[in-house]
């Protein structure tokens, strides 16, 4: 098996050179993926992993659009539909510098697993643009989202293909596309979801992400009969993610310590309380301003710029008792895994898509910390997308109570389904492989039931 395992990845390295983030995230798959096999020869022998692997589809397109000077500006348009074995595919756009094919891949890639754990008939896909929506106007905004989806249209649909929003792109960036769609295809559909409640959104979608890593990381500390009831936590992040995030924390009696952004973080020893995570909200979503500005109005917070020659983030490096990374990929690396550790966290739950790099998983899977990968621990904001389609296609809204019974009942099938699988391939606390193995084995399910070619 062994042999095996490194013969697809020196194919996948081979095939796709530079992508850094696509090989590390296939990587961990695999590694898990390998404990398992040798009881399904049949996946070997019609070589589902190499298929797997390869995406079903991906489009690149030029998005040009004009800004506020008049200026003509083009930037470049991805669409990675990775596998529908299991549903329509299903996964967000991106808006950032950083996206690229690579980090593109990865992330569908990912998807695929994350909407395969969900239970729903969704198969995974994602994608983006190298569009940067900060310090852009609304104007601008809509102007770049109506191009994107100009040339995004014909290749999605309610039943072929469903974005939705991720870094980037929220309730904002979601109105501006979907009224491209029905402008152009003369239909309301459900082609998007994270759309607003009163034009065929779902109550708790802005919520979801966040909410369901806690629901995720509460049913992790059950197995240890602890709660999260006066746990320090540290969240990175400000987005959607964080911010939910850290109100379920605060509903489950925790003590939420940090935020951050791209520019910096900030430390709040006293911890943030209802009315000071209202400010970060604001500041967030309203002004669309800096984490920085925390400080004007709460001086007694501590705040850290960030610093390109450090190779660790002082926000991991606080004493606590729970860690959830909800802002990028990598963004915990050896140094911070190390800090965390000397700090005394005992939970690392994932709110962001792979925010741990490989050595980090690694070191907290050694040291039994109980580690929550992010295609399990942050499942439930495609999980409610997928109750979104279902609402969508009986033309209602259920209201926020169901929504959140759902969800709760999504994220403890989901905690349940990768503690058994670990128990039966590797150890009862590794998420990382339960969740690995469950999701690769129920696509290739999937793929072989549906034929070999």
């Amino acid at each position: 098996m062994k042999t095996t395992i490194d013969s697809i990845m020196k194919k996948v390295k081979d095939k796709n050179p530079g992508e850094m983030e696509f090989h590390q995230a296939v990587h961990e798959v695999m590694c898990s993926v390998e404990r398992a096999l040798d009881d399904y020869p049949n996946l070997i022998y019609h070589k589902i992993a190499d298929r797997m692997i390869e995406p079903e589809r991906s489009i690149i397109f030029r998005v040009p659009w004009i800004d506020d000077q008049g200026e003509i500006q083009v930037n470049r348009g991805f669409r990675v539909e990775m596998n529908s074995a299991l549903g329509p595919y299903k996964g967000g756009l991106r808006f950032h510098p950083s996206v690229n094919l690579s980090i593109i891949k990865f992330l569908a890639f990912e998807q695929v697993f994350k909407n395969a754990l969900t239970g729903l008939n969704l198969g995974g896909g994602k994608g983006g643009s190298d569009f940067d929506p900060k310090g852009k106007s609304d104007l601008e905004i809509m102007k770049f989202c109506q191009s994107f989806m100009t040339e995004l249209y014909r290749h999605i649909g309610e039943n072929t293909d469903v974005p939705a929003g991720d870094i980037g792109v929220g309730a904002r960036e979601i109105g501006y596309l979907f009224g491209q769609y029905k402008r152009i295809r003369n239909e309301f559909t459900g082609v998007l979801t994270g759309k607003g409640a009163d034009w065929g959104g779902s109550f708790l979608r802005p919520e979801a992400t966040g909410y369901g890593l806690v629901y995720f990381a509460a049913n992790m500390l059950e197995t240890k009969r602890d709660t999260l009831e006066n746990k320090t936590c540290l969240v990175s992040g400000s987005g959607n993610v964080a911010q939910f995030t850290a109100e379920k924390l605060l509903e489950f009696g925790a003590k939420v310590i940090s935020f951050s952004d791209s520019s910096g973080c900030i430390i709040d020893h006293d911890g943030f309380t209802i009315e000071k995570l209202a400010y970060v909200k604001e500041l967030k979503n309203v002004f669309r301003g800096r984490i920085a500005e925390y400080k004007d109005r709460y001086p007694h917070a501590e705040y850290y710029r960030v610093n390109p020659k450090d190779t660790s983030n002082p926000l991991w490096n606080q004493e606590a008792d729970c860690a959830f990374p909800c802002a990028t990929q990598n963004e915990i690396n050896e140094k911070d895994a190390c800090h965390l550790l000397e700090n005394g966290v005992l939970l690392v739950a994932e709110g962001a898509n792979m925010p741990t790099s490989e050595r980090g998983v690694e070191m907290f899977i050694e040291n039994n910390i109980l580690f929550a990968p992010g295609k399990a621990a942050n499942a439930g904001g495609v999980a409610v997308s997928g109750l979104e389609m279902s609402q969508n296609g009986y033309r209602m809204r259920w209201p926020k109570k169901r929504v959140d019974e759902e969800l709760h009942k999504i994220m403890k099938r989901i905690h349940t389904i990768c503690r058994d699988y670990a128990k039966t391939y590797s150890s009862a606390d590794n998420y990382v492989d339960g969740a690995n193995i469950a999701g690769f084995l129920k696509t290739a399910n999937a793929m072989t039931d549906q034929g070999y070619v």
